[in-house]
C-alpha cells in the first residue's frame, strides 16, 4: 500500500506541473503570469523532492525509523507548501473576476503561508494545530473547488 501512495504522489506532482503549465497558458497575457508558474513549479519541484524520502521508509526497520523519514516528508512538503501559497496569492491576482474567487485564492495562499511559517517559528504549534488547520482549510477548500469549477465552467475567461 505504501508503493502505491508513493505513485500517487509522483502521479499528483506531475499533474501539478501539467497544471502549471496550463494556467500559464490561459493566463500568459498578464503580467504576473510567468511568476505565478514559477512559484507553483517550485512547489512541485519541492514536493518531488520531499517523496524522495518515503522510499527510505520502506529500509527502515524500526517504527522510530519510519516515523522520522515521514517527518522529513512533511517537513520538506511543509516548505513546498508556502511557494503553493505565494502561486495562489498571484493567481487571485491574475483572474482578478470572479472577485469572490479571487478573494479566496488570495487569503488562501496567505494562510498557506501563515501555517508554514508558524510551525517554525511557534515552539507550540502543536497546540494551535486545529486553529491552523482551519485557517488554511477553509479558503483554500472554497477558493481552490470554485476556481476549479468555474474553470470547467467558464473555461478561466469571463463573457466580453
Amino acid at each position: 500500500m505504501v508503493r502505491f501512495g508513493i505513485m500517487a504522489f509522483i502521479i499528483t506532482v506531475v499533474f501539478d506541473v501539467v497544471v502549471a503549465w496550463a494556467l500559464y497558458e490561459l493566463y500568459k497575457s498578464h503580467a504576473l503570469s510567468n511568476l505565478s508558474t514559477y512559484f507553483r513549479m517550485m512547489h512541485a519541484a519541492i514536493m518531488g523532492v520531499a517523496i524522495f524520502t518515503l522510499p527510505l521508509a520502506l529500509e527502515s526497520t524500526t517504527a522510530q525509523e519510519i516515523l522520522r523519514q515521514e517527518d522529513i516528508f512533511n517537513i520538506i512538503w511543509l516548505i513546498g507548501l508556502f511557494f503553493f501559497g505565494i502561486h495562489l496569492i498571484l493567481l487571485g491576482k491574475i483572474i482578478e473576476k470572479p472577485k469572490i474567487i479571487a478573494f479566496f485564492l488570495g487569503i488562501a495562499g496567505i494562510m498557506y503561508m501563515v501555517d508554514t511559517g508558524a510551525h517554525f517559528v511557534l515552539p507550540d504549534y502543536k497546540e494551535y494545530a486545529s486553529i491552523f488547520l482551519a485557517l488554511v482549510a477553509i479558503p483554500s477548500i472554497v477558493g481552490e473547488m470554485s476556481f476549479a469549477i468555474w474553470l470547467l465552467v467558464k473555461g478561466g475567461k469571463e463573457k466580453s
